[in-house]
């Protein structure tokens, strides 16, 4: 019976392919239109130049006083601004484009699905935002302050901005990424994929993943590989009390409905 409920809800919503080519087409235009608006605000506050201070704080707190960072390229005054506001309008548009992969994947979702597709997509922006944050204000201060002490006092510290920005993004995404763990978890039990119980099993292993997994993305300094590892495998114990509550809550009516009779 439930079955022929679920199939009775999605009735008639098959359309062509070229409707789902149309429907791509106008979502990714919204996406671009996004990442437009989000940076011409960049643009116009704090500026590019703004922004490349703003990433410039944690380096530069260890620093001489009247010290900068450098610029090797000819091209890289104006072409590493560019990169940072162009990032930094994907950062900022983020819950944006997520809602266009969830407008577009969205009729082919139960109404039990839809129920919690969108608060796990902005619940997956914000873990993105945290991670970025804890490496802005905690990961690179604690970074620079280690390989700070290993520096000769012959040796001024000035680094290219361009490697600087790449290094820093870099670890952005990497932090990003890896505080999507609790949202990994959660969908691969809503979706049977690992049951709970297996997971709970791995993890022993998963603390090994994590601390490899940092040592390969992050830079050779032990600070920033525990500020990555660590956190991953605090997430991941958070993933399975989530995935526990969320495989129940996210279950279709009529599942609910036979467990007494089960």
């Amino acid at each position: 019976m439930s079955t022929d409920k679920k199939e009775d809800e999605l009735a008639g919503t098959e359309a062509p392919f070229v409707d789902h080519l149309i429907e791509l087409r106008d979502r990714l235009l919204y996406s671009v239109y996004g990442l437009i608006v989000a940076g011409g605000l960049l643009a116009i506050y704090p500026g590019p130049s703004g922004l490349i201070d703003l990433l410039a704080v944690p380096i530069r707190a260890h620093m001489p006083p009247d010290a900068k960072l450098i610029a090797i390229g000819v091209f890289s005054p104006f072409f590493v601004p560019l990169k940072v506001l162009l990032m930094a309008a994907v950062l900022l548009s983020l819950p944006w484009l997520m809602y266009q992969i969830w407008m577009f994947v969205a009729p082919g979702l139960y109404s039990h699905e839809k129920k919690f597709a969108l608060p796990l997509i902005f619940f997956g922006s914000f873990l993105a935002y945290v991670g970025i944050a804890f490496v802005q204000y905690f990961v690179l201060d604690k970074m620079f302050s280690f390989i700070q002490k290993f520096t000769p006092a012959a040796v001024a510290a000035t680094p290219d901005v361009a490697s600087y920005v790449e290094a820093i993004l870099s670890l952005y995404i990497a932090f990003g990424l890896a505080f999507q763990v609790p949202i990994v978890v959660m969908l691969l039990v809503k979706f049977n994929l690992v049951t709970l119980e297996k997971l709970r099993a791995f993890r022993g292993y998963f603390v090994v993943v994590a601390f490899v997994i940092s040592a390969v993305v992050t830079p050779p300094d032990v600070i920033s590989q525990l500020a990555l590892a660590i956190p991953m495998c605090i997430l991941y114990e958070i993933g399975l009390i989530a995935a526990k509550w969320f495989a129940v809550a996210s279950k279709a009516p009529e599942e609910k409905a036979s467990e007494p009779a089960a």
